[in-house]
């Protein structure tokens, strides 16, 4: 599956970042631009829907916890929509399930208050 990453904007200053097929070293770069412009762009929550995430290593991870940083320094939040096993056992082994809330939808990301 070819990497793909598109944003979109909803109400209430939600970036929905839409991911599919490898992240990885030569593809973070690309999630890692599209993050830190919904950032730049006025985004309080950043909703990164993974549910079609093949496969991420810890150059995503990375990406993703910088995204984390970045938003936080705006009083942001960034939460994660994932239900593949692969990608949740990674996130509990790194223990970054008790950093990101990890969803199982996108009703559930947009209606999370944290």
């Amino acid at each position: 599956m070819d990497f793909g990453v598109t944003s979109t904007r909803l109400p209430d200053d939600v970036a929905l970042i839409t991911v599919s097929g490898e992240i990885d070293v030569s593809t973070a770069p690309t999630l890692r631009d599209r993050l830190t412009d919904a950032v730049n762009d006025g985004a309080h929550r950043l909703v990164v829907d993974l549910t079609q995430v093949e496969f991420l290593d810890s150059t995503a991870l990375g990406v993703l916890v910088g995204a984390l940083k970045r938003i936080r320094a705006v009083d942001g939040d960034v939460v994660l929509v994932c239900t593949a096993d692969r990608l949740l056992k990674i996130f509990r082994i790194t223990r970054l399930t008790e950093v990101f809330p990890i969803v199982p939808d996108l009703p559930s990301a947009q209606a999370w208050r944290g």
